[in-house]
């Protein structure tokens, strides 16, 4: 059985799953480009989920199970997968930890005005008139209460603030006070200090942040995206934060990726820019291959359940 990857996997990693597992014929690669040759027999493809398409898959008539070392799934052609009843399978919830840590770093660096004090450092100017905040008391509104969602608000939990999340049922979820659903959105959004996007791409999401929902934001409050771009009207968001209807935004995604060097953005004094990065960790590829591993004891004795399957008619 062929196991390819056109994911760049770490060399001790690569060691590990072959000298685990000595019946399968790994073939590691470190882009789609150089693992193309080999997709053809491929049982197993491991990918980061963006370099397929539909003519990548009418080739590899063997191929059987995707795995994909990431959550995201925007690229995938789920069409010509289900044609081929390929399984799917992604790593959704490793970015629980680095994304959870992301979000409280950029509430309290907003919140205790570290951009402020850097720059004040480097002019080697004492001023202690920059107003501080406590996130103690304070209320987060997280839009997308999966993994990551749920990670931040036990986070959130040990600063003592009030949690309101958004999911599409409404059931309660363990460390959030209120939950909402979208008809709550704007509910939500007026009663928090600091909103969390890490809602997925889908069309329902779509500008669901747009003027509406930034006219009934708190002036004070603190927007941080780490879900997708396309969540945001971008100009609709240049317009609000010109016009006072609230305080910050921290975007670590955008619709247009790597962000254009004459993006407004970049230079905006209620904008922090970060290029995509809030997941990236040391313990990403090891936790992503935990996953991996889990499911391919489940493929080759055909015992138990895959992890993180995916309907490819949803796509998600």
């Amino acid at each position: 059985m062929i196991v390819v990857s056109s994911a760049k996997i770490r060399k001790d990693l690569r060691h590990y799953l072959t000298e685990k597992y000595t019946e399968l014929a790994f073939r590691f690669h470190t882009s789609m480009k150089e693992a193309e040759k080999d997709l053809t027999k491929a049982d197993i493809l491991i990918t980061y989920g963006e370099d397929l398409d539909d003519t990548l898959i009418s080739r590899a008539t063997n191929l059987k199970w995707i795995m994909v070392i990431s959550a995201g799934l925007d690229r995938m052609p789920f069409a010509a997968i289900e044609r081929q009843g390929i399984i799917v399978t992604n790593a959704r919830g490793i970015h629980a930890i680095p994304m959870a840590e992301y979000t409280l770093s950029m509430m309290l660096q907003t919140g205790r005005q570290m951009k402020t004090l850097i720059e004040n450092e480097r002019q080697k100017e004492w001023d202690r008139s920059p107003v501080m905040t406590e996130l103690h008391g304070k209320t987060i509104g997280i839009l997308g209460i999966g993994a990551i969602g749920k990670e931040i608000a036990r986070l959130a939990k040990a600063f003592n603030m009030t949690v309101i999340g958004l999911n599409r049922s409404g059931s309660p979820v363990e460390n959030v006070d209120h939950v909402v659903t979208i008809k709550g959105l704007n509910s939500l959004l007026e009663s928090s200090d600091f909103i969390v996007s890490v809602l997925p791409k889908l069309p329902e999401t779509d500008d669901i942040l747009r003027t509406p929902q930034f006219k009934v934001m708190k002036e004070t409050a603190v927007l941080i995206n780490i879900g997708r771009g396309n969540a945001i009207n971008e100009d609709a968001l240049l317009t609000a934060l010109d016009e006072g209807e609230f305080k910050h935004v921290v975007l670590d995604v955008f619709k247009e990726e790597p962000l254009p060097a004459n993006h407004p953005f970049w230079s905006h004094a209620k904008v922090t820019v970060t290029p995509h990065m809030s997941g990236i960790s040391p313990q990403y590829q090891p936790r992503a291959l935990d996953i991996f591993e889990h499911n391919l004891h489940v493929f080759l004795t055909s015992r138990g359940d895959y992890l993180n399957k995916i309907d490819p008619v949803k796509g998600y």
